[in-house]
């Protein structure tokens, strides 16, 4: 068989050699043929999932709680210690110096990542500002974003975490964090969709799991920034995770 495995696009550029390194290893240790999805854009993402042609995806936990209840699949596991934090940022230069600051009307830069979107949102409940008292800059990628924060374009940007720390030293010398959130339970998952064979989940989920540690596992798993490894994500834990998301629509 052929796995079809969808890697959600909100990763940082540098980390794309890394995903097709974890694919070949993957097929190594499971046996199993893999074929790399790396959608450029949460759209493409989202028409290449409602093809019916992906069997396993590494999704953003927005989408992974949809597409667990809606779209019939099972979380598998989830990395060690690498929750979803997302961080608001401006440019250097800006009168701003917290989430407080920012005032109705305001211009956000962001890309089109729900869960960022969703976070942000909480942490700007201390300025008591709501998603129509923002005007949204939405643009391609976080690159982009700090581009216009730098340039006093908009007033501050939605960051994935990660990302904002994978930009340039010297962009971020240009910027400012004026937020970081602290969620701990929202994280990427992998998931794999329920038509795919118990025993091939069972051999994907070991190949995931066992790479930590071994000499050609882990240094996949570094340049992943993922050097923690991967560990079983049990329904419970699916489910609590949902749970939290639906707490962040409310």
């Amino acid at each position: 068989m052929t796995l079809n495995l969808l890697i959600a696009p909100d990763f940082a550029p540098e980390r794309f050699a890394g995903w097709h390194m974890l694919n070949t290893l993957l097929q190594k240790k499971s046996g199993i043929h893999i074929h790399l999805m790396t959608p450029a854009s949460a759209a493409e993402q989202a028409e290449l999932i409602a093809s019916g042609k992906v069997d396993g995806v590494y999704a953003n936990p927005f989408d992974a709680a949809s597409m667990i209840r809606d779209a019939g699949y099972k979380a598998i596991a989830r990395p060690i210690a690498k929750s979803d934090e997302m961080v608001i940022a401006t440019g250097a230069n800006t009168a701003y110096e917290a989430a407080r600051d920012l005032k109705p009307g305001c211009t956000i830069a962001l890309t089109d990542n729900r869960d960022v979107k969703l976070i942000g949102l909480r942490l700007l409940e201390v300025a008591d500002l709501k998603e129509a008292d923002i005007k949204w800059n939405l643009v391609e990628n976080y690159q982009a974003a700090a581009r216009l924060a730098i340039k006093g374009e908009v007033d501050a940007a939605f960051f994935l975490a990660e990302a904002y720390n994978s930009l340039s030293g010297l962009t971020r010398k240009q910027m400012k964090v004026l937020v970081e959130s602290k969620l701990a339970d929202i994280t990427h998952v992998f998931l794999l969709n329920s038509r795919i064979s118990a025993e091939d989940s069972a051999r994907f989920a070991q190949a995931l799991l066992e790479l930590k540690g071994t000499p050609d596992g882990q240094p996949v798993l570094d340049e992943l920034g993922m050097s923690g490894g991967f560990e079983v994500m049990a329904e419970e834990d699916a489910e609590f995770m949902i749970d939290l998301m639906d707490t962040l629509l409310e």
